[in-house]
């Protein structure tokens, strides 16, 4: 139960750059109780305790504004942002790791008993305002945009967008394999952004990905050769040079300050 807790609370510091502290999520996340009160609604459900378990549902629903049915399966790591409006029925299944911004809706279609909503794979991310309808299935890593509704399957890492929801067509490279790498590795996901787009912020996106990849190879590469001259160069801070007293010891630059002899000083 704790484990499952600390995971809870790991993944919201994780997408959350807004998030301080442990306290804070805990009291504050309505994403993060409404999830709490699931895992015990959903406890009841099993348990046929089903009264009791949609009244748990309904004081959650009260409380955070989001609405999640006790028969609904959840995977770990799950996380709600903002949270207002989120909808999900009884028969949905979500996977790990999966994101949802507020306002999302995990539907069914028909009125029949049985699987009537979506099943969402591991690593999904559902954007503000979003509408997946039916028992459809929603592939491993894939990305829906915001304000889209996705009225059937959408294959592993697909990215779809707008109403009725279609795969934006997606040119892979090599280039983009890396920038991807690289966004994976700052933290960074545009998931309704794609290489197509003609958006100079895409553009714009892109020549910063490039720059951290090609600053980071150039880094490595220095840190081989100092490694190769004998340097010990891992986890250690760099030291802080007093300018003046450098340049006086080794008697090859003026004592001028740095801008003043760069003419830099505007007169």
């Amino acid at each position: 139960m704790f484990d499952r807790l600390k995971e809870d609370v790991t993944c919201v510091f994780d997408r959350d750059p807004a998030s301080r502290n442990v306290f804070e999520i805990l009291t504050t996340y309505p994403g993060t109780h409404a999830l709490l009160a699931h895992r015990m609604s959903h406890w009841l459900w099993q348990r046929r305790l089903k009264w009791l378990a949609r009244l748990t549902s309904y004081m959650s629903r009260w409380f955070t504004g989001i609405e999640i049915h006790p028969g609904a399966t959840i995977g770990r790591r799950f996380f709600i942002d903002h949270g207002t409006g989120v909808v999900i029925g009884e028969t949905a299944e979500v996977g790990d790791d999966v994101t949802l911004y507020h306002g999302v809706t995990l539907g069914g279609t028909s009125w029949n008993k049985g699987k009537r909503h979506p099943t969402l794979g591991n690593n999904v991310v559902v954007g503000a305002g979003a509408k997946i309808l039916g028992p459809l299935t929603v592939g491993d890593g894939a990305r829906v945009g915001s304000n889209a509704v996705v009225l059937k399957d959408v294959v592993a890492n697909a990215t779809v967008v707008g109403i009725p929801a279609r795969q934006v067509e997606r040119r892979e490279s090599a280039q983009s394999a890396v920038r991807r790498e690289t966004a994976a590795k700052i933290g960074f996901d545009a998931y309704g952004v794609t290489g197509d787009m003609p958006d100079p912020v895409v553009d714009a996106i892109n020549s910063m990905l490039d720059h951290i990849h090609t600053t980071d190879k150039r880094l490595d590469e220095m840190t081989c050769i100092l490694r190769r001259l004998g340097e010990h160069v891992d986890g250690v801070k760099p030291l802080e040079i007093d300018w003046l007293e450098d340049c006086r010891e080794t008697g090859s630059v003026s004592t001028e300050k740095p801008r003043e002899a760069a003419g830099l000083d505007g007169n």
